[in-house]
């Protein structure tokens, strides 16, 4: 099929989708929808450049048909009332919700009901568990789904998925079977049906008792696509700002001065009759860092988001490239994030003090007041959570040395990470670093220019990568991961510099708690510096700016060394020997910071 037929036979589905989302969702007086280019931005929910095969075709109308429901059938509002504080409960809650709008849908027309359960049987016959010997091996997410989609869609499970379900099966009949006449009879009253969920879930006792697992990844992607209510209205508040916001990052992050712990800079013009605009950058000695670091000139320096380095249609290209990668290491890395995801909401999952004499009735002692009246009631109070509002910056060395298996599997484990931090609440950033050209690029051009100055600094064209920035969702930043394996983006590396960038971002968040984890095979390298500098130039501003972060401030700095031992610039660092390891280490380490006896600070 050429291509103008087939963008013509896509744009006719994308009309049709998008009428019909008007009429199910009574939108039919939103003129909006009938512009072409905020429609595209309204059905961002799923991707019609990536169409191939039957499955997306269903995919797509399942989706358009659960979001135009989800308008017509959710409140906001009541949602947000009846949310429950557990994190473990939340995730839940959301399927719930959105099982009880598509079950409105699904009475209301035959064709949404062919499009849902036609979506959901696909995902049913796709799903793959290598091993399923244990519970452990079922996220509970996953059978909760299953188990709603089995009791309110009457969707028929596979031996797979019954097998999954049977895992959690008992406990999910004691804690909801009672209660689903009410709930069925209760779904065109939002109010009534979550108020309801929500207090069941409070009551399942194996969620308060880090039984929470994660979705592997072929849910997760349907989830992420799908999304929840929670995320849903994160992303309208994210959105309103991120691009204002994104727009003044470069002149934010291009201060390399450190701004509490301010560096003072003496801006010395290198042209004598003081017209031209590059700069040295001396920074003076302040305390234990005392950096003596020349910068020739930065005017050819960039910070650049990752969407802007190549067209949609390489990025998804890339994307696809990274998502059979995935495959390969799927099982490895997921079940390890999954390890992850339970510490975590253990870590913020509400713990209680029972038998008080004042607070909350506890009512699972009210049957021996019943038994004995005699009985002094019992009381119970939520303890104190240890666990901060955190954020995690992943800073990914994307040097020429990195090419090939370490920059893929560094952007698989970026990838698989975000989404299991991003769904314990854990914001990410991710970052890369490099420059723009090989032998100096402009910045060289310019100082042969101006005749080779002796020992001029740093000589290279920055170019800094904001892949995925923190405030934005995961599903709106993967096809930017995949743009790590762009052919030709893979330059020098020089450290020092990014860390510095990376730390002026973190450190204007406003998270409590702040941990930038680097990842590299090696010392700073660029030739076009160190070849008029002297031989550990860059070596040293990288263990200042290193030692700096560690002594000076609260972000908690580590790094992990593919190939090479980085101990000597970073207190905490690890070396791995085989690219393999990094998902495993990254966990690990991140793990072991989550846990307060092991914290740096």
């Amino acid at each position: 099929m050429d291509n103008n037929k087939e963008n013509s036979l896509k744009e006719r589905l994308r009309q049709a989708l998008e009428s019909t989302a008007r009429v199910i969702s009574n939108d039919l007086d939103n003129k909006e929808n009938l512009d072409h280019n905020k429609s595209s931005k309204k059905l961002s929910f799923f991707n019609l450049e990536n169409l191939s095969s039957k499955n997306d075709f269903i995919k797509a109308r399942a989706e358009s048909d659960s979001l135009a429901l989800k308008k017509k059938f959710s409140d906001i509002n009541i949602f947000k009332k009846n949310s429950p504080s557990n994190s473990s409960c939340k995730s839940l809650y959301s399927i719930a919700e959105k099982i009880r709008y598509e079950s409105l849908g699904i009475k209301m027309l035959k064709g949404i009901e062919k499009n849902l359960k036609e979506n959901y049987n696909k995902i049913i016959e796709l799903k793959r568990k290598d091993q399923l010997k244990t519970k452990d091996d079922v996220p509970i997410i996953e059978a909760f789904e299953l188990y709603m989609l089995k009791n309110f869609h009457g969707i028929e499970l596979n031996s797979l998925t019954n097998k999954m379900l049977n895992f959690w099966e008992n406990e999910f009949d004691e804690a909801i079977k009672k209660h689903i006449e009410f709930l069925k009879n209760n779904l065109e009253n939002q109010n009534e049906y979550s108020s309801k969920f929500s207090e069941i879930l409070k009551e399942i006792d194996f969620l308060d008792n880090n039984e929470n697992d994660e979705k592997e990844e072929e849910n997760q992607e349907n989830q992420q696509n799908n999304p929840t209510e929670n995320e849903q209205e994160n992303d309208k508040e994210n959105n309103k700002d991120q691009d204002q916001n994104e727009e003044t990052e470069a002149s934010l992050d291009s201060d390399y001065d450190i701004d509490e712990y301010k560096l003072d800079e003496q801006l010395v013009d290198t042209d004598s009759d003081k017209q031209s605009n590059e700069q040295v950058i001396q920074k003076k000695n302040i305390n234990e860092l005392n950096i003596d670091y020349k910068i020739f000139t930065n005017k050819f320096d960039e910070i650049i988001k990752a969407e802007n380095l190549e067209k949609i249609d390489e990025a998804l290209k890339l994307r696809k490239t990274l998502d059979q990668q995935l495959i390969g290491f799927q099982d490895i890395i997921t079940k390890l994030a999954n390890k992850l995801q339970r510490q975590l909401l253990a870590k913020q999952n509400r713990s209680w003090d029972f038998d008080l004499e004042e607070g909350l009735l506890d009512s699972s002692k009210l049957p021996r007041i019943i038994l004995n009246p005699y009985n002094s009631l019992s009381f119970k109070k939520e303890k104190d959570l240890d666990f901060k509002d955190t954020i995690v910056t992943l800073l990914i060395d994307n040097s020429g040395s990195m090419r090939g298996r370490p920059i893929t599997i560094a952007a698989i484990c970026a990838d698989i990470l975000s989404r299991t931090l991003e769904r314990c609440s854990v914001k990410v950033e991710i970052l890369g670093f490099t420059t723009k050209n090989w032998k100096g690029g402009q910045s060289r051009e310019h100082w042969n220019k101006k005749g080779k100055p002796k020992i001029p600094g740093r000589l290279n064209d920055l170019r800094h990568i904001i892949y995925k920035s923190a405030d934005t969702q995961w599903r709106q930043a993967k096809n930017n991961l995949g743009l790590m394996l762009k052919e030709g983006l893979l330059k020098e590396n020089i450290d020092g510099e990014a860390i510095s960038w990376a730390f002026n971002r973190i450190k204007k968040r406003k998270e409590e708690r702040k941990i930038l984890m680097v990842i590299s095979d090696g010392a700073p390298v660029d030739d076009s510096t160190l070849s008029v500098n002297s031989g550990d130039f860059l070596e040293k501003h990288l263990k200042k700016i290193v030692k700096f972060i560690e002594d000076k401030t609260e972000i908690e700095i580590l790094a992990i060394g593919i190939g090479h031992d980085v101990s000597r610039y970073y207190s905490r660092a690890i070396k791995i020997s085989d690219v393999n390891e990094l998902g495993d280490v990254m966990i690990s380490q991140l793990s072991s910071l989550f846990d307060k006896k092991n914290k740096l600070h």
